[in-house]
């Protein structure tokens, strides 16, 4: 018999209202798009060496299936450990996917006229998802899953907002009830987002909360805490142990995620290829967890590793949480309470408590173990980006291209647009502009 990974000892947290009837989970059968994808692509088919395991964090043996269950369902806990190259998007995903999907992939004319490069800049632009960011891409799907297990309800953690306002989106579409517990301080700076997720019907609480043993803990220890991603996971993982209608969801990190993701570079992909493009010299995307950045670049590096192409990946992370620049290539928790598994990560230690960066997407201490991976096998590189230059570079991206990016797209956009400067022969250079900054604009407030 194996031992759950998470404590289950800790009183159940109130429970969510529930949804009177469910969205049926059958196919509509609407016309989809030949352009939306048919399946996922999955990079650990392609790799040299396999991502180290996932460890049980009490008998630090790697997971079994069973050990992930009372968190996940069980096609999410397949697809964690899966090695097939390809796994395919059901239908009634697709059909979803196909409200935005494919997103655009545009030459940004005007931004390489005012740098003055040679270089051709294309932007992969998520934010045309109904909540403005890349996250739907595995919201739906793993609302999906856990709706087709009989799962009720899905807790989560969010930092700046998309991932809880795409939960409670795909947990409305799919007849689930869905509660969040949002970092601090962006509950307290972003309430628009908050907003967002209670028009689809989300529970949004501020974190650390009273309402879980390990935000009581945190609370007590340092009553004045700005929150971060690794507390608001260890509340509403505490929370999905206790009530057996739960599973929990998470919007960044773990392998299903980054696979749910990579209908965006298997898109520009093909994107690129109608261009006129033979494929991209240098792709940037912003990193925090590494979802964002995964769905960009892993087609891109799986093609590299098939083919023999040579594209150049930079992800482009926070200075002020710098996981993959400054942080250790080791085993640790993803939450700070260490109810999570164990995973080999490049992480600046669970305990990390960022700065209350207005990138809020970006404050966690760890990153995705795949990308982890594939930086320290040098596969991709990866640098620090300060806040300042990212906010002056998403004001001259806005004011080339008409689009505000999201704060945490900002770092992708200001690597690009430095490297953009020194280049002096044609090239192709894709930036991941993972979201809109719509409802981000008070970050903005003191750089215009």
């Amino acid at each position: 018999m194996t031992t759950s990974p998470v404590s289950t000892s800790v009183p159940a947290a109130p429970q969510a209202p529930t949804r009177p009837t469910a969205r049926s989970l059958e196919p509509l059968g609407v016309e989809i798009p030949s352009t939306v994808p048919t399946h996922w692509y999955n990079l650990n088919a392609d790799l040299p060496e396999p991502v180290p395991p996932h460890l049980h964090p009490g008998t630090l043996e790697p997971l079994v299936p069973a050990d992930l269950a009372p968190l996940f369902p069980m096609a999410l806990i397949e697809q964690e450990v899966s090695t097939e190259r390809y796994i395919e998007i059901p239908q009634t995903i697709r059909e979803i996917y196909a409200m935005w999907r494919p997103a655009p992939l545009v030459r940004a004319h005007r931004l390489e006229r005012e740098l003055g490069t040679p270089a051709r800049i294309y932007y992969k632009y998520e934010g045309v998802s109904p909540v403005g960011s890349h996250k739907p891409n595995t919201a739906i799907a793993q609302a999906y899953y856990n709706a087709i297990e009989g799962t009720t309800r899905l807790t989560t953690e969010t930092g700046a907002g998309q991932w809880g306002a795409s939960l409670s989106m795909a947990a409305a579409l799919l007849g689930l009830t869905c509660e969040v517990w949002q970092v601090r301080a962006s509950y307290d700076s972003k309430p628009y987002r908050r907003f967002q997720m209670e028009a689809y019907g989300g529970v949004c609480h501020s974190s650390p909360s009273e309402l879980t043993a390990s935000g009581r803990a945190i609370l007590a220890s340092d009553p004045d805490t700005t929150g971060s991603l690794g507390m608001a996971i260890s509340e509403a993982v505490e929370v999905a142990a206790q009530d057996p209608q739960a599973h929990y969801s998470l919007g960044s990190v773990l392998n299903h995620v980054m696979l749910h993701q990579t209908v965006i570079g298997q898109e520009a992909l093909v994107q690129l290829e109608e261009a006129g493009e033979t494929g991209a010299d240098v792709v940037f995307g912003c990193a925090g967890g590494g979802s964002n950045l995964a769905g960009l670049t892993f087609p891109f590096l799986g093609r590299n590793l098939r083919e023999g192409t040579t594209t150049r990946l930079v992800a482009c992370e926070p200075a002020a949480c710098p996981s993959l620049t400054q942080g250790e290539y080791r085993y640790d928790h993803g939450d700070v309470a260490g109810l999570t598994p164990l995973l080999k990560m490049h992480t600046l230690g669970k305990d990390f408590v960022p700065p209350a960066i207005h990138a809020g997407g970006l404050r966690y201490h760890g990153m995705s173990p795949m990308v982890s991976h594939a930086v320290n096998l040098g596969l991709m590189d990866a640098v620090a980006i300060d806040q300042d230059e990212a906010f002056r570079a998403g004001l001259e991206f806005a004011r080339s291209e008409g689009i505000i990016p999201a704060p945490e797209s900002t770092h992708a956009v200001a690597a690009a647009i430095a490297y953009a400067r020194t280049v002096t022969e044609p090239e192709v250079v894709v930036i991941g502009l993972s979201g809109n900054g719509q409802l981000d604009l008070p970050a903005y407030a003191q750089y215009v």
